[in-house]
């Protein structure tokens, strides 16, 4: 596999790092479409899916967008290479005014192979497992430059509020009639003392989704 460049970028925004959800009632997350989105919130790239639920911080989307493959205009090692960009975002919007709780973004760059970055379809998921009303925010997404059917990076990111939690790994590829590679997973620093219930649910997503394509 080549190494290319890529790279995963967090942004935050203090200002709404406690609001919570209303205590007395469930969260409720739905699915929504790119014409349910305010037409104030902006983002890059192509829209690829989206969440929305509302709390006492207000109206909260999270919106997953990609570029698809293209070649930036950057000076590229090789004649042939092209790069792809992903990103997630989280606003909140409240009696009119518009924030970013947070922002991901990771890419390919200059990859002279296939490229490999895109969500996994069914995220964004939103959960609150330990019950704190602050919802936690789930993605999953892979990144990749390679030309063979070597494995390719897999992380799956959490967001409590702004507060980020990752766990990084590999993808694992069928390689033979019995044999496979890749798969393996590590939790980042903010896991260790994070609640059993995050470490569970977050190795139950690993498994459910390493051998997707």
């Amino acid at each position: 596999m080549f190494n290319c460049n890529s790279k995963e970028e967090n942004q935050t925004n203090e200002l709404i790092e406690n609001k919570e959800v209303n205590s007395k009632d469930s969260l409720v997350a739905i699915q929504i479409d790119s014409t349910k989105i305010p037409k104030s919130i902006e983002y890059k790239g192509n829209f690829k899916n989206a969440v929305s639920w509302n709390d006492e911080s207000g109206e909260n989307f999270v919106i997953l967008s990609a570029t698809g493959i293209f070649r930036n205009a950057d000076k590229h090692e090789f004649d042939d290479s092209e790069d792809s960009e992903l990103f997630a975002y989280h606003f909140n919007l409240n009696k009119g005014k518009l924030l970013q709780v947070w922002k991901l973004y990771d890419f390919v760059k200059d990859c002279p192979v296939d490229i490999d970055a895109e969500f996994y379809n069914q995220f964004p998921k939103v959960t609150d497992l330990n019950k704190n009303d602050v919802p936690e925010v789930w993605i999953m997404y892979k990144t990749g430059c390679h030309g063979d059917v070597s494995p390719v990076t897999l992380k799956l990111i959490m967001y409590e509020g702004n507060k980020k939690y990752a766990m990084r790994g590999e993808n694992k590829v069928q390689v033979g009639t019995d044999n496979y590679l890749g798969g393996e997973y590590k939790f980042d620093k903010s896991f260790n003392s994070a609640p059993d219930v995050f470490k569970n649910f977050a190795i139950k997503l690993w498994k459910e989704n390493i051998d997707k394509k």
